[in-house]
């Protein structure tokens, strides 16, 4: 890496189908991205090259100015281990099992390398520059294809003993309810993510026979109702729609009761598809929080909607190296 002028951090986003790669500023600004096709079914090296074709292509051109590359931060799905940099065995990344991430990347780009789940690393990017900003104690989560969970104390990542802690989206609320893709019943992702949403919509239809605004969306074939489907009719004004959401602000409201009792954050942060499409009702959810509460003031607590939206895993990367959060590590040196 270039040296001299000021620096930047390079923010990626490894998902199942791409990697996204951004530099962002110091203010948590995102300069210049790009996105590129990962390739997640192969060997680890195929894996790791499309992480590398991301940032090479991202910092063509970048390392000619005056300004340097200080660090790189990655998102990736878990489970990993954020102290090592060690990915173990993400269910969609199959190429990688027991793989070293950060001190691979570090090798190449002689640069300091940290890696984080998407939950905790969204986290601490609203905390550091967004919705959070401001706030000591933050909780985030983003609600889309799953749930994941993000918990902020004081500018840090709350990892648990081993890095496993903040699984905040298989947390149950119905020892009864559906068995989740973790094993345990009732999750609150396996009530309340998108899926659980076109899937509730869809026993609604075929239960109650009813004309709904959603069948005209899905050309009249009941499985082909999704999640945004179900947003669309309840914007159209749809009643089935506006019933299946009600329900998923109901389980939510008992979810984030929970969190509140246990945790009292400063702050409830909401990202993802799902979040976007419920924040009309974000104030239904405050109003529900007084009937899931112990804690009387409940509704004293911001319920605020992510500032980072679809890079969000970007930005999350680049907060991973931001200076303030101290978490700028140089695998070669783990023990």
């Amino acid at each position: 890496m270039s040296e001299g002028g000021s620096s930047d951090v390079v923010g990626v986003d490894i998902g199942g189908t791409k990697v996204a790669a951004g530099v962002v500023d110091c203010g948590g600004k995102i300069l210049s991205q790009v996105r590129t096709p990962m390739s997640a079914d192969g060997e680890a090296h195929a894996g790791l090259m499309a992480v590398t074709s991301a940032v090479d292509s991202l910092l063509r051109g970048r390392l000619h100015g005056p300004r340097t590359i200080r660090g790189i931060g990655i998102c990736a799905p878990g489970p990993l281990d954020p102290n090592t940099g060690v990915v173990i065995n993400p269910p969609n990344l199959p190429c990688w099992r027991n793989f070293p991430l950060a001190a691979e990347i570090s090798r190449i780009y002689a640069a300091p390398v940290r890696v984080d789940n998407d939950g905790n690393a969204a986290a601490l990017a609203e905390a550091l520059w967004g919705a959070g900003r401001g706030y000591r104690n933050v909780f985030y989560a983003t609600i889309g294809t799953g749930i994941g969970t993000g918990i902020v104390f004081d500018g840090r990542i709350y990892h648990g003993r081993t890095g496993a802690a903040a699984e905040g989206g298989h947390v149950s609320i119905d020892y009864r309810g559906p068995r989740c893709g973790c094993g345990k019943p009732g999750c609150i992702e396996v009530l309340a993510s998108g899926p659980a949403i076109a899937r509730r919509a869809r026993a609604r239809l075929t239960e109650q026979g009813a004309r709904s605004t959603l069948l005209d969306l899905a050309g009249g074939n009941v499985n082909a109702v999704t999640s945004e489907m179900v947003g669309k009719a309840f914007a159209a004004g749809d009643a089935l729609a506006r019933e299946v959401l009600r329900e998923t602000i109901e389980l939510l409201a008992l979810w984030l009761g929970n969190t509140i009792d246990l945790l009292e954050p400063d702050v409830i942060i909401m990202g993802g598809g799902v979040s976007s499409m419920l924040r009309p009702l974000f104030g239904d959810i405050r109003d529900h929080l007084p009937q899931c509460c112990v804690n009387t003031r409940c509704q004293e607590i911001p319920l605020l909607p992510a500032c980072y939206g679809a890079d969000a895993g970007i930005a999350g990367g680049a907060a991973l190296c931001s200076a303030v959060s101290d978490c700028i590590q140089d695998p070669s040196k783990t023990t």
